[in-house]
């Protein structure tokens, strides 16, 4: 059963990197004696459609929890369209680290869902995880599916001839285009049917959960089957009668699996962060 609340309005906190400034949220801040958690929200979201649920994952784990907009998307300075086929390349090789330096984090978790997901392997594989402490994903994709790309051909006519523009504008406001546009159009281009990330699998050593619904309408259960062949320590979860948005769908039974593996891996590896 859901245990996310309805949306809280927030007022805006922003971080500055570079020329752009990203919108921030954060819970449990002053907490510094374990890893921070790291929200990197779908392709169609933001940090407002997280809802409660890193507020009620920082309650049970005692983490710090830190998520943000990614460029392009709520109330983050906007990402110029169209957008290269590699923009979650840039995201996890590049953007993530220099937020994470930024925001001066050390030890932290990601928790990624959908190109959320994608993006975290993508820097979990990469020489920039240092601090890396245990990988999260949500749905995640390793490679381009035929029904990932229908289900995002039926985002777009529900975008142009439906309400689905509308339920965006709610979180994105004047982003709303260049969230919608940026993400679709890449992901329906013709050539992003080659987008594969499964070499990045093996080079993950620390330990990952890899979560997708049995139902989910973006990607079928052969990305996890990848996962579990690819990764060296990988744990495999599929939730029942749940679509592409398990932390939604099911909260109550995926909140209880992430906080168990979260506590579970700051007990067999504990780290204490150095005070800033």
């Amino acid at each position: 059963m859901p245990l996310i609340h309805k949306r809280k309005l927030t007022v805006a906190k922003f971080l500055k990197i570079g020329s752009e400034q990203i919108e921030i949220q954060w819970h449990r801040q002053e907490e510094n004696g374990y890893p921070t958690l790291i929200f990197l929200h779908e392709g169609l979201g933001c940090t407002e459609m997280w809802k409660d649920f890193p507020s009620l994952l920082s309650q049970k784990t005692g983490c710090p929890s830190l998520v943000f907009s990614r460029l392009g998307y709520g109330a983050s300075d906007p990402s110029p369209i169209p957008w290269k086929i590699n923009f979650m390349h840039k995201e996890g090789l590049y953007f993530l680290p220099a937020l994470m330096k930024e925001a001066k984090i050390r030890d932290h978790i990601l928790i990624g869902h959908s190109d959320g997901g994608s993006i975290s392997i993508i820097y979990a594989g990469s020489p920039y995880a240092k601090g890396l402490k245990a990988l999260i994903t949500m749905a995640a994709h390793v490679f381009c599916e035929e029904i990932t790309l229908k289900s995002i051909y039926q985002a777009n006519i529900n975008y142009e001839y439906c309400d689905l523009r509308k339920k965006l504008e709610k979180y994105h406001g004047k982003n709303t285009e260049n969230a919608f546009r940026g993400w679709n159009d890449v992901w329906l281009n013709p050539q992003f049917i080659h987008w594969n990330i499964e070499k990045y699998l093996p080079k993950i050593k620390i330990p990952m959960l890899a979560i997708q619904g049995n139902q989910d309408q973006y990607g079928s259960l052969k990305q996890l089957e990848s996962v579990k062949q690819r990764a060296g320590n990988a744990t495999i979860r599929i939730i029942e009668d749940c679509r592409h948005s398990p932390h939604i769908e099911q909260s109550e039974k995926v909140l209880a699996i992430i906080t168990r593996f979260i506590n579970e891996t700051i007990h067999l590896s504990p780290c204490k962060i150095q005070k800033k």
